[in-house]
């Protein structure tokens, strides 16, 4: 008899995801308006390029996504892998997923040159992304909105290592383009 993930450690193999559509997200997070909760924060996102999941039953159930971003970091230009659209079906919620799309898809990104991975997220999961690795910034990151506009980001802005011996130096952070 096959274990299910309810009842004990079976855990579905990460793939790389040849296209994630909305249809996609709606079958980990439902239909609705805001799902990942920061449309309040009025910002326009690029879409990931790259795409992680993993599948239960069939269904998808957690994803994430990457795409390589220009950013200065003080007065140095460079790249970020940038990590968004990370789900995980709520039905699924504690399960290790993120953990496991995560890996999957900074394994992936350390392929690409940038030596960190960047993400924003909301406050109350600052605490699980420290959990996988995640450092939070402490310093206010620029990003561009539509309209040649230059905003100060409002969720929390957190990096990681995709190098053994990368630094992230505590100066001012700009990202030449949409947040992801």
């Amino acid at each position: 008899m096959a274990r299910t993930l309810a009842q004990g450690p079976v855990t579905p193999a990460p793939v790389r995801l040849a296209r994630y559509t909305k249809a996609d997200q709606e079958e980990i997070l439902g239909v609705g308006d805001d799902p990942f909760g920061v449309a309040g924060a009025g910002l326009a996102w690029l879409p990931k390029e790259e795409h992680f999941g993993a599948r239960h039953d069939g269904r998808l159930v957690a994803h994430v996504g990457l795409l390589r971003l220009p950013v200065a970091i003080g007065d140095t230009e460079t790249e970020v892998v940038g990590v968004g659209g990370v789900a995980v079906a709520p039905d699924m919620q504690g399960r290790g997923l993120a953990r496991l799309v995560l890996a999957a898809a900074l394994d992936h990104a350390r392929t690409l040159g940038p030596q960190h991975a960047l993400l924003f997220c909301r406050p109350p999961l600052v605490a699980l992304y420290q959990r996988l690795g995640w450092h939070p910034l402490d310093t206010d990151v620029l990003v561009e909105q539509p309209g040649s506009r230059v905003v100060t980001m409002p969720l929390r802005t957190m990096v990681t290592p995709l190098r053994d011996d990368a630094f992230w130096p505590s100066e001012p952070v700009r990202l030449f383009s949409l947040p992801m």
